[in-house]
């Protein structure tokens, strides 16, 4: 690893970098897998929450056409940005700076609430699923996904920039893929008044960019970017050699492959 190779291709902002590399790889398949979950009807009103660059609201756009409406809602102003940049111009999307807490939206505004990955990451989030609730029509459904456990390719790089780097690097991972336990969901979701809930557990397999590409891509994307761009040559040299050394029995068929769960919950 050189310095050359850590500061190549990335100089774009973490929500730049999150639609460069991690849409591609994770973020599309899934957001595609939570689609087909969520058979959305043509005339269908449809808000994606906790948005992101918003790749569930484009396909989720594509898929009902003019007939039904889609609008995405973030707390992050640079992902909204990058949103509104990479949706093509024949897709109608209503986008919304936010927080998923205290939506200033009218209730009985939408037939559908989609999540991806995201709810993991909201504060409060009986909060936010009872604004979930609030902001449904009767007859309403949140389809949800969350990842987890954490995958070993994620405890592989968490351990080793979390020795090699900072301690702190070890928290992120653990952030993403903390929420997943059916049972702690579907209390959550009986608590915010749904009754109607269905828990679905599989396992994903998605191949990946080469080791060395895919480990600074992740960082990039994440807010591991700080303390990585901190340290030193020596300390990201010694992580990626210890990390795609480790991540070497991951590789199938020629590609790092990622076996990460996904938990999805669709709730009326």
């Amino acid at each position: 690893m050189t310095q050359q190779v850590y500061g190549e291709n990335y100089s774009g902002s973490a929500p730049e970098n999150y639609e460069r590399f991690f849409v591609p790889t994770i973020g599309g398949p899934v957001a595609e897998d939570l689609l087909r979950v969520a058979a959305l009807q043509p005339g269908e009103r449809i808000l994606d929450l906790a948005c992101g660059t918003g790749v569930v609201a484009r396909l989720a756009a594509a898929e009902i056409g003019a007939e039904g409406t889609v609008a995405g809602l973030d707390v992050n102003a640079e992902m909204l940005r990058v949103a509104r940049s990479v949706t093509p111009a024949d897709l109608s999307i209503e986008w919304y700076e936010t927080s998923a807490e205290a939506i200033p939206l009218p209730d009985d505004s939408f037939d559908v609430v989609l999540c991806q990955m995201g709810l993991q990451f909201i504060p409060d989030r009986l909060s936010a699923m009872r604004e979930m609730r609030r902001i449904l029509a009767p007859g309403g459904r949140v389809v949800l996904s969350v990842p987890g456990p954490t995958p070993k390719l994620f405890e592989i790089m968490a351990d080793g920039l979390g020795k090699h780097v900072h301690p702190g690097c070890a928290s992120f991972p653990e952030m993403v893929f903390s929420l997943h336990d059916g049972d702690q969901l579907r209390d959550m979701f009986r608590s915010a008044g749904f009754s109607e809930i269905d828990i679905r557990a599989e396992t994903r397999s998605l191949p990946l960019p080469a080791r060395e590409d895919f480990l600074w891509q992740y960082v990039h994307c994440t807010p591991l970017t700080e303390p990585v761009s901190a340290a030193t040559d020596e300390q990201r040299a010694a992580a990626e050699r210890e990390i795609c050394e480790r991540w070497s029995e991951l590789i199938v068929d020629g590609s790092l492959t990622v076996r990460v769960g996904m938990t999805t919950v669709i709730a009326r």
